[in-house]
């Protein structure tokens, strides 16, 4: 395939942008190296991205780090110390909302997200579309900044992305079928990015780690579901469809699910259903989740939760053997239970991987990082596109110079 140059040279942007979410900061020189670039051509696109106020040069660095960083000029000279860049964190540039069943959270972000969620804002989720607006309008007039790159939305259940759309939400109906973009930018006027909530958290991850592997990311609170990074890359299908562990039947279990089917695992292992297990077994016991954890810290693990994990074990273990994958991440209500609970279906999980009769099978707890996901998605597919047309142009790069908007100019192309 011959690449034309347009394309190569948002190939060579998203390779230095990439690196730079993974490393934190660099130099022009290090960046050039670490992604197989000329100092020339790295710097020029180091350049661009300074202007157009996705990168920023780090002006607190020590000079001992400067004094690691500096590299020869053309002449094989030494120069000056290279300048560190470090993705922008001075500047709000993205919206993040997560449309949640219970509740709906946003937070104003630059491209330097956060490691860790943290949520500027809460609102109550309402039980209709026009509600929802009227609450985000409130919520708009308490955050200083309107004009952002974009508005990047984490919604459940059954998205199709590209089209903006939620085929299906067994969890929350009224989001089913809307254009929440229309409903949007009813509140800001900006370019509407939906990310199924997964996906985003599964990108979150990625950003974050290190480690580079390949994982399953399962998440359980309100639902359970779940997303893989395969090849480094988010695992697609040709339907709008995967990750959705939470909906597999589980023999005996009769507990009617959101999505109109019975014995569904989420109905058992969602923090809704550990809490209806719990009161069904005690009784006597106020169910709160404080008080579930106390009865794990005093007496163990009850066998209803051991059959419970054990179901979510196969459940998980069998999209490990199907994807080929040797790391999974939990994220969510279980890695908030005392740490028997996961080990417990760390246990579980292994036992039924294949791949733990060949070699290492890993299950490791984290935090959600659901807004570094969908900065990452907004950066993907607003910013830095790989289509012809769409992110940002030479005149978003015109209207940044002059100090203007750049709404008007980002826009999403499929």
């Amino acid at each position: 395939m011959v690449l034309i140059p347009a394309k190569m040279g948002r190939i060579n942007k998203r390779a230095l942008l990439g690196r730079l979410q993974q490393v934190g900061r660099a130099s022009r020189a290090d960046l050039a190296k670490s992604v197989g670039l000329s100092q020339p051509t790295a710097g020029k696109i180091a350049d661009e991205l300074l202007r157009l106020g996705v990168l920023e040069e780090d002006e607190d660095v020590s000079p001992s780090a400067e004094c690691a960083v500096k590299t020869a000029d053309v002449r094989g000279k030494v120069g000056r110390p290279g300048r560190i860049l470090r993705l922008d964190r001075s500047h709000p540039r993205f919206l993040a909302i997560q449309l949640g069943v219970s509740e709906t959270k946003l937070a104003a972000m630059p491209i330097a997200a956060d490691s860790e969620d943290r949520w500027a804002m809460v609102v109550k989720t309402p039980a209709s579309a026009k509600t929802w607006v009227r609450r985000l309008q409130r919520a708009a007039s308490r955050i200083p900044q309107n004009d952002f790159w974009g508005v990047l939305v984490s919604v459940p259940g059954i998205v199709d992305e590209p089209r903006a759309r939620v085929l299906f939400s067994p969890n929350l109906h009224w989001t089913e079928g809307l254009d929440l973009s229309v409903l949007l930018q009813q509140v800001w006027h900006a370019p509407v990015l939906l990310v199924q909530e997964e996906r985003a958290l599964a990108l979150g991850h990625q950003c974050v780690e290190t480690k580079g592997d390949d994982f399953l990311l399962v998440d359980f609170g309100e639902g359970v579901g779940g997303a893989a990074i395969v090849a480094g890359k988010p695992y697609t299908n040709p339907l709008p469809l995967s990750g959705e562990l939470g909906h597999t039947p589980v023999l005996g279990n009769r507990r009617k699910c959101g999505c109109g089917a019975a014995g569904c695992i989420e109905t058992l292992v969602s923090m809704r259903g550990l809490l209806q297990s719990h009161a069904e077994t005690n009784p006597r016991i106020r169910p709160t989740w404080e008080s579930l954890c106390a009865k794990i810290q005093r007496t163990g693990i009850p066998g209803w939760l051991e059959e419970t994990l054990d179901a979510t074990a196969v459940v998980i273990s069998g999209a490990l053997n199907v994807l080929g994958l040797r790391r999974l991440i939990v994220t969510g209500t279980l890695t908030e239970l005392p740490p028997a609970v996961m080990k417990y279906l760390a246990h579980a999980v292994v036992k039924g991987a294949m791949w733990a009769r060949f070699g290492a099978v890993e299950v490791e707890s984290a935090p959600r990082r659901r807004i570094a996901g969908l900065v990452a998605a907004g950066l993907d597919r607003l910013v830095l596109p790989m289509e012809e047309r769409g992110g940002i142009d030479a005149a978003a790069l015109g209207a940044v110079k002059s100090g203007r908007s750049l709404s008007g100019w980002l826009s999403y192309t499929e």
